[in-house]
C-alpha cells in the first residue's frame, strides 16, 4: 500500500480483503466498506471506486484523504476522527472530480418484524419491503433495493450510477431470510437497474430483473426501472364504497375483454397503441356507451414478448410500460371507476417464461420453480412452473394478487389456466409426472395456494371478485374454501362455450341432431357461479372470427350471430365478450393491429354493435335477467325439446316483485308464425328485444308491439300466446306490470 503517516496505526484492512473487494467476492461488504471502528477505537473509512485515482472523506467541513492500496485498483482506506455522516470526493487522472454519498455508511432499512414475516413466508404485502423504493433514509434521498436470493453468494444492484459494475454495490444479506438489501443515495424515479448475482456454485449469473420491481424498460430492453408508486390521488371514492354490490352474484355483470395493444391504434403515429391516458378517455367512454359493466384486460404485468399477449409475464408487480408508467395505469382505472365501470385483470400464476433475465434459476438454483422438469416445466408453453409448495413462492404470488387489488384499486382478478395448476399430469403422458403425497394426480400445493389467495384477497379487500378459467369439472371452483371449494367468486363456463359454438357453427339443417348442445348447459348451470365467456381464445389460431363461424350466406351469418348473442344474454350466467366480437369483424383478432373499426360503417356490422349495446342495457335494467344468474330458481324451461324446429324457450325470474322474462330462440332460417309459447302470468308482454329488428340489420319481422297472454295453458303454464319467431332470431318478452 502507499505510505501512511507514522502517526496513524496500521489500517485494519488486509491485502486479501482488499482483493476480495476489488473482485466483488466479499461475502459481507457492509462489514468492511463504509465507516467502522477498529479494535483500538480508531475510526476508519474503506471505499471501493475503480474509476478513482484518489479519494477524500468530507466530514464536518473537513477533508480526510484516504490511502490507496498498491496493486488493488479502486480500494481506498483511511482514518477519520469520529463516527459521523460524511460524503466522498473522488478524482481521476483526467481531472474529473465527483462527490457522492457512500452507500455503505447507511444502516439497514428492513425492520425486524418485516424480516421475521418474510422469513416465515407470511408477509402478505411483500411489495412494501422488497423491490425498489424511493425514500429518504437517514436524512438522504435515494432508493432502497431489496431482493430474495437465499442461495446467492453475492447480489449487487447494477445501474448507470455504478456503470453496471456488480463489484461496486454489493448488497447486505439479512440473516437467514435470504433477503439482500442496500440503500443507494441519489438514485430516484426512472432509473433502470438489474441485479447481478453470483450463484450458489460461484457462477456469475445473467443479470436479473427485479421480481418485485414496479417498472420495466420498454421491451426488448429488459432492465427494471425505479418507479415511485406512492402518493397517487385517487378520485374514485364513490365507486369503491359501492363496488361490493357491483361484483355480487346477484349483480348484472357484462364484461368487455380487451387487449390494450390492439383495441385501437394511432395509424398516423407509427400505428402505435393507445396510451393508458388515452384509453382512460376513448376506451372508457366506449365501454360505458356500450353498456358494459366491467373492463377485463389481458395481462398487464410486464412481459418480454408481444406475441404472448401478456400470458408469459416476468414483471408481476410492474404494469407494462408499453402504454405508460404506473400512475398512468392508475389514471385509466380511476377514470373507469368514475364512469361506473369495474376493472378486472388477467392474473397468471400458472407459469413463467424462461428468459434469462427472469425468475428461472434466479440465484443459481431452482428458486421459484421446481428443480425436476416433471414438476417445474410446462411442456405446452415451454415455460417454468412455480413451486407452489415453497412458502416464499406462495407468499410471492399471494402478495402479488393483493398488490393489484390494493395499490391499483383493481376490482377483480381472472386467473388464467387454472386447470394446468390443479393437475400434476396436465398435458403429460405416463411417466412424465410425479404423483402427490397421496399418490394422486391433484396438485395439492397449487390447490392450497388458490384457496389461500382467495381467502386473503376477499378477506383483505372487500368488494372484489375473482374468476377462474378452469376447463375441467374440478368440483367447487366457485364454492367457499370452508365448504371445500377453491374460493373463487366465479368460474368461466368453458363447457357452455364449446357446446354452443359448435352448435351455432353448424348448418341449420343439421342442428336438430345437436339440439342437446344448447340445453345441456342448464344441467350444470348452477353448480358453479358461471361467467359465459366468448373470449380472445375463440377468435385466434385459425378458429375464425365470430361472424365467420356462422354458416350460410352473408345475411344468414349476421342473423345467426345476432340470434346467438340474444341466446347468450338471455341464458343464466354473467357475460363476457372479447373486443371486436361486438362489431362482427370478419378477420380473426390480430394483436399487431387495431380492430376493424371501419366495418361499423356498414349497417350489418353497426347493427350487431347496436344489438350488443341494447342487450347490455336490457340485461342491466331487467333484474330477472341477472338477479338469479347463479340460482336454479331463476330459470325454467318452457320448450327444450322441439329439435325439429330448433326452437328453445325459457323463463327468467328475479325477485318476487321483478317482472318475469321469456326468451325464445329460433335457430332455423324458417319463420315460425303463431308459435305458441307458455307464459307464467296474464296480461301484456312487451317485446323488449328482437334480434331481427331493422336497427340491428334484420328484416323487422315479429311481434314488435308485444303479445297478450291468453287463458290457454301451454308449456306447463296457465297462460300462453302465439308468438312470431323470425328466422334465425331470438326474441325477449318482458311482462308489463299493472
Amino acid at each position: 500500500m502507499t505510505d501512511t503517516p507514522a502517526k496513524y496505526p496500521q489500517m485494519p484492512l488486509s491485502p486479501e480483503t482488499a482483493q476480495q473487494i476489488a473482485a466483488g467476492t466479499l461475502r459481507d461488504p457492509f462489514g468492511v466498506l463504509g465507516l467502522h471502528e477498529a479494535e483500538d477505537e480508531t475510526h476508519w473509512v474503506t471505499v471501493f471506486d475503480p474509476g478513482a485515482e484518489s479519494m477524500t472523506v468530507l466530514m464536518e467541513d473537513k477533508e480526510f484523504p484516504l490511502w490507496h492500496f498498491d496493486g488493488v485498483p479502486g480500494v481506498f482506506c483511511g482514518m477519520v476522527p469520529a463516527r459521523a455522516p460524511y460524503r466522498l470526493r473522488g478524482s481521476n487522472n483526467d481531472g474529473d472530480i465527483w462527490e457522492n454519498e457512500d452507500p455503505y455508511r447507511f444502516g439497514p432499512v428492513i425492520g425486524e418484524m418485516d424480516e421475521y414475516l418474510l422469513g416465515e413466508g407470511t408477509h402478505q404485502r411483500i411489495w412494501e419491503v422488497l423491490g425498489a423504493h424511493v425514500k429518504v433514509h437517514e436524512g438522504v434521498n435515494g432508493t432502497h433495493f431489496a431482493v430474495w436470493a437465499p442461495n446467492a453468494q453475492r447480489v449487487s444492484v447494477i445501474c448507470d450510477f455504478n456503470s453496471w459494475d456488480g463489484r461496486r454495490n454489493p448488497m447486505r444479506l439479512r440473516g437467514a431470510t435470504g433477503i439482500w438489501e442496500i440503500f443507494l443515495p441519489g438514485i430516484g424515479e426512472g432509473t433502470p437497474y438489474k441485479y447481478e448475482i453470483i450463484g450458489a456454485q460461484g457462477q456469475l449469473m445473467a443479470a436479473k430483473a427485479d421480481p418485485v420491481g414496479f417498472g420495466s424498460e420498454h421491451p426488448p430492453a429488459t432492465a427494471s426501472v425505479v418507479r415511485d408508486i406512492s402518493g397517487y390521488g385517487w378520485d374514485d371514492d364513490g365507486w369503491m364504497r359501492h363496488r361490493l354490490e357491483k361484483n355480487a352474484h346477484d349483480a348484472p355483470i357484462s364484461i368487455y375483454e380487451v387487449h390494450l395493444g390492439s383495441w385501437k391504434r394511432k395509424a398516423d403515429e407509427g400505428n402505435r397503441p393507445l396510451s393508458y391516458k388515452e384509453a382512460a378517455v376513448e376506451l372508457v367512454d366506449y365501454a360505458k356507451e356500450m353498456g358494459f359493466t366491467h373492463l377485463e384486460f389481458l395481462p398487464i404485468s410486464e412481459f418480454p414478448f408481444d406475441g404472448s399477449w401478456g400470458y408469459q409475464p416476468i414483471g408481476l408487480f410492474a404494469p407494462t410500460i408499453r402504454f405508460g408508467p404506473p400512475h398512468e395505469f392508475r389514471d385509466l382505472i380511476d377514470a373507469a371507476h368514475q364512469a361506473g365501470l369495474g376493472i378486472l385483470l388477467d392474473w397468471v400464476p400458472g407459469h413463467f417464461p424462461t428468459d434469462v433475465h427472469g425468475l428461472g434459476q434466479f440465484d443459481g438454483t431452482a428458486l421459484y420453480e421446481h428443480a425436476d422438469p416433471k414438476e417445474g416445466f410446462h411442456q405446452d408453453w415451454n415455460t417454468l412452473i412455480y413451486n407452489y409448495g415453497r412458502i416464499e413462492v406462495a407468499n410471492f404470488l399471494i402478495s402479488n394478487a393483493l398488490y393489484w387489488l390494493e395499490e391499483y384499486h383493481v376490482d377483480g382478478l381472472r386467473v388464467d389456466a387454472v386447470a394446468s395448476m390443479l393437475y400434476r399430469d396436465y398435458s403429460r403422458e405416463d411417466g412424465q409426472w410425479i404423483p402427490n403425497k397421496d399418490g394422486g394426480r391433484e396438485n395439492l400445493e397449487a390447490i392450497s395456494l388458490l384457496q389461500r389467495t382467495n381467502e386473503i384477497c376477499y378477506g383483505e379487500v372487500p368488494g372484489i371478485m375473482t374468476a377462474a378459467e378452469e376447463s375441467t369439472s374440478f368440483p367447487g371452483v366457485s364454492k367457499p374454501v370452508d365448504a371445500g371449494g377453491l374460493g373463487f367468486g366465479f368460474k368461466w363456463n368453458m363447457g357452455w362455450m364449446n357446446d354452443t359454438l359448435d352448435y351455432i357453427a353448424r348448418d341449420p339443417i343439421h342442428r336438430r341432431h345437436h339440439h342437446h348442445q344448447m340445453t345441456f348447459g342448464i344441467h350444470y348451470a348452477f353448480s358453479e357461479n358461471f361467467i359465459l365467456p366468448i373470449s380472445h381464445d375463440e377468435v385466434v389460431h385459425g378458429k375464425g372470427s365470430m361472424i365467420n363461424k356462422m354458416p350460410g350466406l352473408e345475411g344468414e351469418k349476421f342473423a345467426n350471430l345476432r340470434a346467438y348473442y340474444g341466446f347468450m344474454w338471455g341464458h343464466p350466467g354473467k357475460k363476457l365478450l372479447f373486443m371486436g366480437n361486438e362489431i362482427a369483424q370478419w378477420a380473426e383478432w390480430n394483436n399487431n393491429d387495431q380492430l376493424d373499426w371501419a366495418a361499423t360503417e356498414y349497417y350489418t356490422h353497426a347493427g350487431v354493435q347496436t344489438l350488443v349495446r341494447d342487450l347490455n342495457f336490457l340485461y342491466r335494467e331487467t333484474p330477472s335477467l341477472y338477479v338469479k344468474d347463479c340460482e336454479p330458481g331463476g330459470f325454467e324451461w318452457l320448450e327444450a325439446n322441439d329439435m325439429d324446429a330448433s326452437v328453445f324457450a325459457w323463463i327468467r325470474r328475479g325477485g318476487p316483485d321483478d317482472p318475469e322474462v321469456v326468451v325464445a330462440c329460433n335457430f332455423t332460417p324458417i319463420e315460425r308464425m303463431g308459435y305458441r309459447i307458455g307464459l307464467p302470468a296474464e296480461g301484456k308482454w312487451r317485446m323488449a328485444l328482437n334480434t331481427d329488428a331493422k336497427e340491428y340489420g334484420g328484416e323487422g319481422r315479429g311481434d314488435m308491439n308485444g303479445v297478450t297472454a291468453e287463458d290457454t295453458p301451454w308449456h306447463g303454464q296457465d297462460h300462453s300466446a302465439p308468438v312470431t319467431l323470425p328466422p334465425l332470431s331470438t326474441v325477449i318478452l318482458v311482462r308489463e306490470l299493472d
